[in-house]
């Protein structure tokens, strides 16, 4: 079987994955969501999606995180630098990785991704960064819409190519 390299976000139907650094909303059942799929493994995310986690969140728990910056000096308790994403998958080595964004990192991941684990948000919300186009060669599994806690809807999609 090959490796497992998976792509792991949430977007709203237009494609929006974040404003101004952060997600532009809540939904719980999301973040226990994306635990679940990282958890026990490395997770690789560019330096402006490791800024932008709450202190007290980094480095992610139970997973290897390794950030992706061209800033030869960067350096962060709890991080591995990598100069590249191609470094970046050398340093998780042979079993599964799981890419956590942004949206640079995601589009220069996409043509290796094996799995794509997508939140779709029932919501128009504005935003500044979007997600990759997913292309007709994955196939998604199809998933009930949910309500979450904070109001919002929510399904958690599945592609496989």
């Amino acid at each position: 079987m090959s490796r497992t390299i998976g792509l792991v976000w949430a977007q709203t139907s237009a494609g929006v994955i974040g404003l101004d650094n952060a997600i532009p909303w809540r939904i719980p059942e999301d973040m226990a969501h994306f635990k679940t799929v990282t958890m026990g493994h490395p997770v690789v995310m560019g330096r402006r999606t490791w800024d932008s986690l709450p202190a007290r969140f980094r480095p992610l728990e139970g997973r290897r995180n390794i950030v992706v910056t061209r800033q030869t000096d960067w350096s962060a308790e709890g991080a591995e630098r990598a100069g590249s994403l191609d470094e970046a998958l050398q340093l998780a080595g042979d079993g599964p990785v799981w890419i956590m964004g942004g949206g640079e990192i995601y589009r220069a991941a996409m043509p290796l991704a094996t799995e794509l684990r997508v939140t779709e948000v029932g919501a128009d919300i504005a935003g500044d960064c979007f997600a990759p186009a997913i292309g007709p060669e994955w196939s998604a599994e199809d998933a009930p819409w949910q309500q979450s806690s904070s109001g919002l809807k929510y399904r958690f999609l599945r592609y496989t190519r």
